[in-house]
């Protein structure tokens, strides 16, 4: 899928949640109607971000929409389904937390850290309120380098400019990770940026940058657009290394980016991945939650506009909903998955 699609989709979603809000009359809704859900993804050029506008647009079914049966939204009655830009997994936890925001996306390295208080979280308090309303798709950790960089492994950043994500992201978090494993000291041995995804492309094109990483569901637009525009190499997370982040990080599992997922890189690349997971806050009203799933696993038009608005939309599955989920699940949304057979 484009890049140029994944935006128009994700444009028309966080559209429809705003303008059916906005249109509202008296004569049609009251204010007490409706109910605002907020969903925190990530930066424009990686997948949080053009699949929180899904979510939002098959989740929502706001007061004085056409109804389900007629054509209309089939979500949660009375739900606004708001989809947010943000800088990714631990600032969306932090976000839920504080109560900017009623749901986001996560990794699942990174919700479990933050409900326990540890990893990038330690010496803060449990995020004990932090739940999980399903299991999304998986992400994989992708090194994409230069075609004039001179890297083919993570070993051949010394010396080099190399983007390591946005401040508190979980792509900070995974790329630390990667570089830990191959024995690189990040303020030592090449330099950082903290950047996202699409300003790294853009500084290696400008010669200002050699490689980024990141950690997202494939195919990734950033990383699809650098390929076809100006080429990009698809470095491996491999051998010992991958094993020792194995060892230290048990939710990460052995991967691979399938080979012609990026122009240029015809043969699979082999890397690790983790889940995307789709969290929220237990105190929010547990008919909320049980509303929200219900609106994306029994919508009768949710598989449909899942499946063709995002290449991850038909990981969106019941049967894959629990997978790399860590911590309890919403209150709400363990009794819809009860009530569906699918505990």
């Amino acid at each position: 899928m484009s890049f140029k699609l994944s935006k128009t989709i994700f444009g028309a979603a966080a559209v429809l949640a705003v303008s059916a809000a906005a249109a509202f009359t008296p004569a049609t809704a009251h204010a007490e109607d409706m109910k605002f859900f907020r969903i925190a993804s990530g930066s424009a050029g990686g997948t949080y971000y053009p699949m929180s506008g899904l979510l939002a647009q098959v989740i929502g079914n706001p007061p004085g929409a056409r109804p389900c049966d007629k054509g209309g939204n089939c979500g949660m009655e009375g739900l606004v389904a708001v989809a947010q830009s943000a800088h990714g997994s631990v600032a969306n936890v932090n976000s839920i937390k504080s109560g900017q925001v009623e749901s986001g996306f996560a990794q699942s390295d990174v919700t479990y850290w933050a409900y326990t208080g540890t990893g990038p979280f330690e010496g803060k308090e449990p995020m004990k309120n932090l739940c999980v309303l399903a299991s999304l798709f998986q992400e994989h950790v992708h090194v994409v380098a230069g075609t004039k960089s001179g890297i083919k492994k993570v070993p051949d950043f010394k010396g080099k400019t190399i983007g390591m994500g946005l401040p508190a992201s979980g792509a900070l978090v995974g790329a630390r990770l990667v570089v830990e494993a191959y024995g690189l000291d990040e303020k030592k041995d090449f330099k950082p940026e903290y950047v996202k995804s699409k300003t790294a492309a853009d500084m290696i094109r400008d010669g200002h940058a050699d490689a980024w990483i990141t950690v997202t569901g494939y195919p990734n637009s950033s990383v699809v657009e650098m390929a076809s525009m100006q080429g990009a190499v698809m470095v491996p997370v491999d051998g010992e290394a991958r094993q020792r982040l194995l060892d230290k990080v048990k939710f990460y599992s052995a991967a691979k980016i399938p080979g012609g997922t990026y122009k240029g890189n015809d043969q699979d690349t082999e890397t690790v991945a983790v889940s995307a997971l789709w969290v929220s806050n237990s105190d929010i009203d547990a008919n909320t939650h049980y509303g929200v799933v219900k609106g994306l696993f029994d919508n009768p038009r949710a598989k449909k506009l899942l499946a063709n608005g995002h290449a991850k939309g038909k990981s969106l599955t019941l049967e894959t909903a629990f997978d790399g989920v860590p911590i309890p699940m919403c209150p709400g949304a363990d009794k819809f998955y009860k009530e569906v057979g699918a505990k």
